[in-house]
């Protein structure tokens, strides 16, 4: 019967190993657009930026007002427009402000516009992978390897977290915060290539249908 097949199953059976790929990729690139860094370094990011200290500090709370208000704005949208159209949102932020940041520091303008343009990156982080994130990751895995998936979503995603942003203050002081900034905005333009080529739209699709989807593609 049906219940056999489940018991022996793993999210590592061949047959997941495109849901398990999506799942690692959409934690993969959350993690690589920097977020985590530029959270915790905000206040050093608007210093460079030459903002005075407490500036800075009122600059990062708005960080937190920010993604707070646009996460709440993702929820909202999520169920009318879909996965994958928050995907896109997210994804050209994400490269319109993280360039924009690479951009200033090269140019050396000093000022508001580094916050700004941070303040349109952590905007597009909430309405596009912040929001989307757990339920795509949830919604590739049948019922009875869901929680599994998660986990195995999760995984990746905080060895990421705990990784990157103990890298990025070397790489600042080693290579500039410019090439830092370029270095995630190409690789949220490989996220978007993610997007368009290989994330399917899970909203409204029943979940038998998009099981047999994902066993079709993962066997391309």
């Amino acid at each position: 019967g049906h219940d056999e097949t489940d018991k022996s199953e793993t999210i590592l059976s061949p047959k997941y190993r495109f849901p398990l790929m999506l799942a690692f990729l959409i934690a993969f690139f959350n993690q690589f657009s920097g977020i985590n860094a530029f959270l915790y370094y905000a206040p050093r990011i608007f210093e460079i930026a030459g903002l005075e200290k407490s500036t800075a500090l009122l600059s990062s709370v708005g960080i937190g007002v920010t993604n707070l208000i646009f996460t709440l704005v993702g929820l909202s949208m999520i169920d009318r427009f879909g996965r994958r159209q928050l995907m896109y949102v997210g994804s050209v932020g994400y490269i319109i402000s993280l360039s924009m940041v690479a951009l200033t520091f090269v140019m050396g303008i000093k000022g508001m516009a580094v916050p700004v343009f941070l303040f349109l990156f952590i905007a597009a982080h909430a309405i596009g992978q912040g929001t989307v994130i757990w339920v795509f990751i949830s919604e590739i895995f049948p019922n009875h390897l869901r929680a599994k998936g998660q986990a195995f979503g999760s995984s990746v995603h905080w060895v990421l977290a705990a990784a990157i942003p103990s890298l990025v203050p070397v790489l600042f002081t080693k290579i500039g915060t410019a090439p830092v900034f370029a270095f995630f905005a190409f690789m949220m333009v490989l996220q978007l290539i993610f997007v368009w080529r290989m994330m399917p739209e899970t909203k409204g699709v029943p979940l038998e249908e998009l099981e047999q989807q994902l066993v079709i593609a993962g066997r391309r």
